[in-house]
């Protein structure tokens, strides 16, 4: 299932958050919600804020109009918003802003994300993006954590893992795909949004990823 689309309730208060979200699990709202598995609307609650997760435009708008027709019937301070994922710039933004249709349009927008991936990272205080390397053995990791070392590449080593962090997407992407290639055989390698940013975006988030460094 798709979810392009996000409705955000935001309540003067948790209990009516937490309320509304007994409801929408129980199926009350089912049948303005959704017509099938497929179509199914997903739910998260954080705090005083619910949010419905949504496959289509027109899924998202019924669902908004069901839950703010619900708040007002029931005397609630709520305020809905409907949003669109931009796959660009990698934010909630007002589902009528087009997206990006030539290739200026996409590669000003992708410059613009970079830009402002590297200000957070410099405003935070930590990398935005983490590189994570995987290696086979312990004595792999200890070389390659030496080595990036005397490149002047700050690494986190713990047993057969390395994470290196980047200011951006486009900085990780490009180190990862060195380290890749310069990488003992075996080696995994991936990109991620570092813990401390998601930590940072989303701190109550019950979707937000839980990890670290296994043995």
């Amino acid at each position: 299932m798709n979810d392009d689309f996000r409705v955000r309730v935001r309540f003067g208060e948790r209990r009516q958050a937490a309320v509304l979200g007994d409801r929408l699990e129980r199926g009350e709202l089912e049948h303005e919600l959704a017509r099938g598995a497929a179509d199914r609307v997903v739910v998260s609650i954080d705090d005083r804020d619910v949010f419905l997760y949504a496959a289509t435009r027109d899924q998202a708008d019924a669902a908004a109009t069901a839950v703010a027709g619900l708040a007002q019937r029931e005397g609630w301070d709520a305020h809905v918003e409907v949003r669109r994922w931009h796959p660009v710039a990698e934010d909630w933004e007002d589902p009528d802003t087009p997206l990006p249709e030539s290739d200026t349009q996409l590669a000003a927008e992708q410059a613009e994300r970079i830009a402002q991936e590297r200000a957070e990272s410099a405003a935070w205080g930590f990398p935005e993006y983490e590189v994570r390397l995987e290696l086979r053995s312990h004595r792999d990791t200890v070389a390659l954590d030496e080595q990036l070392r005397a490149e002047g590449l700050r690494s986190l080593r713990r047993w057969h893992y390395l994470l290196i962090g980047a200011a951006d997407e486009q900085q990780a992407q490009a180190l990862a795909d060195r380290l890749g290639a310069e990488a003992p055989p075996g080696t995994t390698v991936s990109v991620e949004a570092s813990l401390r940013a998601i930590a940072h975006e989303t701190p109550a988030n019950p979707f937000a990823v839980l990890g670290g460094l296994g043995g």
